[in-house]
């Protein structure tokens, strides 16, 4: 199989147990930045802020909510889970040009996800790898943004502030490579990747922020 073009788009960091207001406001005083609310994902049973960063990506501080729909999909899932133990770095998402052959390969279709702005524009997009990132938190979900929707991607919401250089994550390149279908598990070329031996669960364990505070570890 012929691996898509890919790009890390963004990551995402699950509330802590003081909730949304408080954990999205250490994040940007430590980088100096503003937030934009972002909304509600109602295929999802969740909401997020956005900081937009530089080089079309972004950081996602995201709360699951009391709904239906946060029990049944597992984005809902995979947010609640990491907020119970905390809150933290969830996952990392990378976009693809095309994510007929993950579907292929996992043996699933990705699902839909929305997110409506006050103005009534509407972003939406498709999404896989959710379940996998559950099991193995090391390996990112994909996603494809739907096409016409490239001026409401969430890094445009303001002129970025900040950048991501690096990201630091418990667990295996050969794993993550494999996951990816690529031979490298790096293939970002504007950001660098530290993998450490997991000595507990696997998954993000920091990113490193260009910022108006200088370099920034969260």
């Amino acid at each position: 199989m012929n691996a898509p073009m890919m790009r890390l788009d963004h990551v995402s960091y699950a509330v802590g147990p003081d909730g949304m207001d408080a954990t999205v406001d250490r994040i940007v005083s430590a980088l100096g930045v503003e937030r934009v609310r972002g909304g509600i994902h109602p295929r999802f049973g969740t909401r997020n802020a956005i900081i937009p960063l530089a080089n079309r990506q972004y950081l996602e501080v995201v709360e699951v909510l009391d709904h239906p729909s946060a029990d049944k999909a597992p984005f809902g899932q995979a947010v609640r889970n990491r907020s119970q133990v905390g809150g933290g770095w969830m996952g990392w998402c990378v976009t693809v040009d095309d994510l007929a052959p993950f579907e292929e390969r996992l043996g699933r279709r990705a699902v839909p996800g929305n997110r409506k702005f006050p103005d009534g524009q509407e972003l939406t997009w498709r999404q896989i790898g959710i379940k996998g990132l559950i099991a193995d938190p090391q390996v990112p979900y994909l996603l494809r943004w739907d096409d016409g929707t490239e001026d409401l991607h969430p890094s445009q919401a303001y002129e970025p502030e900040a950048e991501l250089v690096r990201l630091s994550i418990a667990g295996s390149r050969d794993r993550v490579a494999d996951w990816l279908s690529c031979p490298d598990a790096d293939p970002f070329a504007d950001v660098d990747v530290d993998w450490v031996a997991p000595s507990g669960t696997p998954g993000i364990m920091s990113v490193t922020f260009r910022s108006p505070q200088g370099h920034v570890t969260i």
